[in-house]
């Protein structure tokens, strides 16, 4: 966040009078639901007024829910995630879905016991009695609904703002109290509003301005959202209706409606349900469905047909609609396109066939640069000029959950299965905080980025070691070890600070710079051996306490500019076997697998569907420990994209692995191989590059292929 100094001078400079249109919509929205729900007769208000997935007929109007979510956007956003945000809703499968307080209840009794909280809720808000709002126990699994709800009945006494996570972000900034605890939304609001009302900047100010205000400069979702790529039907046949309607749609209309479900499983089995898919794809597609129902506005998306062809980019302007009245095509999102980005590439795009497929916000930079010189749209091989050239870049996603997580607990473990990359992830958090995340993108110059990461190591601030079974308290923290200059007779042996006392001494010296340790292979050294006394140091809140170091008696303490990665394989070992104080003290982030990785096609094989597939059974007959990582269909960086290098990958990676997995057993690798492996010997198929793709597509992909772009 920032500073007050920063919030005055911006709250000087803006301007209030763009936001008189919004707010009076506001109003407007909010006299509409006071209109068709009056307070009074929420008491007798019947269910079928209230929830979702009902088939609301259009004389009776939308439901209670639908208004607050999609009805009333200038009242303030609920929108995206499931309908569970409702407490109750009536699900596609005919069974009604309901919080975990009222489950097991018939509908019309849970809803009774929902509606009292609710009138309860109204009647304490009423008398002033907000501290009564925490003892609603159901209420409390719709903090967004609820909170909207009060602020639209009781507009003085709350801000339209309902994250209760932005909430406490939006508090921090004007308080400078990072820890708030987990507070009610509701509460947070309640304890944002009365910053607001002391600050002097905010004097006069409305509470339509307040959130605007906060929203515009201070922002607290993620800086950099996935750019997804999204095809308007098969070869782009639905464009001109997506172009002159202003919306992206896609199919799978059997599945109703996207926010009706809480998971990527439960989406999975709907899929597999209504298209028997016995194969991969389905976890994939499951993520992907509910990545554009959580679009948000102001997240961009390109349009293609085929491979080879932008249609245009576009800035999402609304949120995700289940639209039954299209005669195909029902999940809809509002979308305002521009259509200067459009233009053949020089290069196909391998993970384009699918409706999906995520962009790279480098990439996407140069389909959306334009040419100082001509004015012209310039596009991928040909930029003359760094986008935003001067201005600071924001680091990819994973990279900033790993910075946020560093931020939070002072260190982090990436784990997760071999070849997904963690190693990798770990020096990119160490670019990043190096002031380099402009070698990070996905289209960066490989040299680039290694030249930076070899600048990086050979400095000061940052070092990476490797644990091994060796490794220990003399090697990190200190202790006697020969001293190579001595020139008298015989061993002489000098204290020695370790690797990790070293570093620390350096960030005391220098508390306004960040220093790091990645520790690759974390999990293969003895870590209470080698941490010792330290790992009780390592707490955020126990940065600079000192203690006396055994061996030489010093004291010793860890600085709070200090950081650690580490990174293992689940492979080798799993989180559990970890020391409980080690476990406790540490961040962890899994690395998985990740399909969109590998998006593309090698002849008949969809290679993310074969990933994920392959992925499936391993986990099945093994465990998600023992998954491959993409980084095994992977070459400098790109999806293998021939028949020799699939072969080189599968038959001198893939399966080694798995032989040294299956430890033996062959009717393990058969159950995980199927008819690649030879049933009576137990070994492994051996067939020509030109013959594999089409025998992996049959065994792992045949019937799991979805729409094509």
């Amino acid at each position: 966040m920032t500073n007050a100094v920063d919030v005055r001078t911006a709250a000087a400079e803006f301007d209030r009078t763009a936001v008189a249109d919004a707010e009076s919509a506001a109003e407007d929205e909010r006299k509409q639901v006071l209109g068709r729900f009056p307070l009074e007769e929420w008491a007798h208000l019947p269910l079928e007024r209230y929830a979702l997935g009902q088939g609301e007929a259009p004389r009776s109007g939308p439901t209670y829910c639908r208004l607050m979510e999609f009805g009333t956007p200038h009242l303030g956003s609920i929108k995206g995630g499931s309908a569970a945000k409702h407490i109750m809703y009536h699900h596609n499968s005919g069974e009604w879905r309901l919080a975990a307080p009222l489950r097991g209840m018939d509908p019309q009794d849970a809803w009774a016991e929902l509606r009292g909280q609710f009138v309860r809720a109204f009647d304490a808000v009423g008398a002033g009695d907000f501290d009564a709002l925490d003892d609603l126990e159901v209420l409390r699994y719709g903090p967004a609904l609820v909170t909207k709800t009060l602020a639209t009945y009781f507009p003085e006494h709350f801000l339209p703002i309902y994250s209760g996570e932005h909430l406490r972000r939006f508090a921090a900034l004007l308080s400078g109290d990072t820890d708030q605890g987990d507070a009610s939304a509701w509460r947070s609001n309640r304890r944002l509003l009365e910053l607001v009302r002391v600050q002097p900047e905010f004097t006069g100010w409305t509470r339509h301005e307040v959130m605007r205000f906060l929203y515009e400069h201070f922002d607290p979702r993620p800086r950099q959202r996935t750019i997804w790529k999204i095809a308007p039907g098969e070869r782009g046949r639905l464009w001109e209706e997506c172009r002159d309607g202003g919306f992206i749609c896609v199919g799978w209309d059997e599945l109703g409606d996207l926010g009706q479900y809480q998971s990527d499983t439960e989406l999975k089995q709907a899929l597999d349900a209504h298209w028997q898919r016995s194969s991969g794809g389905s976890l994939t597609l499951a993520r992907r469905l509910l990545a554009f129902r959580d679009l948000e506005a102001g997240d961009r998306v390109v349009a293609n047909r085929g491979t080879d062809e932008i249609l245009a980019t576009g800035r999402v302007d609304g949120s995700y609609r289940y639209d039954p009245g299209r005669p195909e095509f029902h999940h809809v999102v509002p979308v305002v396109w521009d259509l200067s980005h459009a233009r053949k590439l020089p290069k196909a795009q391998h993970g384009w066939r699918s409706t999906f497929a995520k962009v790279d916000p480098s990439l996407f930079a140069k389909f959306t640069a334009h040419d100082a010189d001509s004015g012209s749209v310039s596009v991928p091989g040909t930029v003359q000029a760094q986008v935003g050239a001067g201005e600071p870049v924001a680091p990819p996603e994973d990279v900033q959950a790993v910075l946020d997580a560093l931020e939070r607990k002072g260190q982090v473990i990436l784990h997760g299965p071999p070849g997904t990359g963690k190693t990798r992830l770990a020096l990119g958090a160490a670019l990043a905080l190096d002031g380099r995340a402009d070698v990070l993108g996905a289209d960066a110059d490989a040299r680039q980025r290694a030249r930076a990461q070899t600048e990086m190591l050979h400095g000061d601030r940052i070092h990476m070691v490797t644990f091994h079974p060796s490794y220990g308290y003399e090697d990190f923290v200190e202790g006697f070890k020969p001293d190579l200059s001595a020139t008298g007779p015989g061993l002489t042996l000098a204290l020695t600070d370790g690797l990790f006392h070293g570093l620390c001494s350096r960030a005391a010296a220098h508390p306004d710079q960040t220093f790091l340790l990645v520790i690759d292979e974390i999990n293969r050294g003895d870590l209470p051996r080698i941490f010792g006394e330290l790992i009780t140091l390592l707490e955020l809140d126990k940065r600079n306490l000192p203690v006396a170091l055994p061996v030489s008696k010093r004291s010793f303490s860890v600085p709070p500019n200090v950081r650690v990665i580490g990174t293992m394989n689940t492979a080798d070992r799993s989180i559990s076997h970890l020391d409980a104080a080690v476990r406790r003290r540490f961040a962890f982030l899994h690395v998985g697998p990740d399909p969109d990785a590998v998006s593309g096609t090698v002849g008949p094989l969809d290679l993310a569907a074969f990933f994920e597939s392959l992925n499936n059974r391993i986990s099945h007959h093994l465990d998600a420990d023992h998954q491959i990582g993409h980084a095994y269909l992977l070459r400098e960086g790109e999806p293998i994209a021939t028949e020799e290098d699939l072969a080189a990958a599968f038959h001198h990676e893939v399966i080694p692995l798995l032989e040294d997995y299956c430890l033996g057993r062959a009717d393990l690798l058969h159950r995980i191989l199927g008819g690649l492996v030879d049933a009576e010997t137990g070994r492994p198929l051996l067939m020509p590059p030109q013959d594999l793709a089409g025998a992996l597509a049959t065994e792992f992909t045949s019937g799991a292929t979805g729409p094509d772009a």
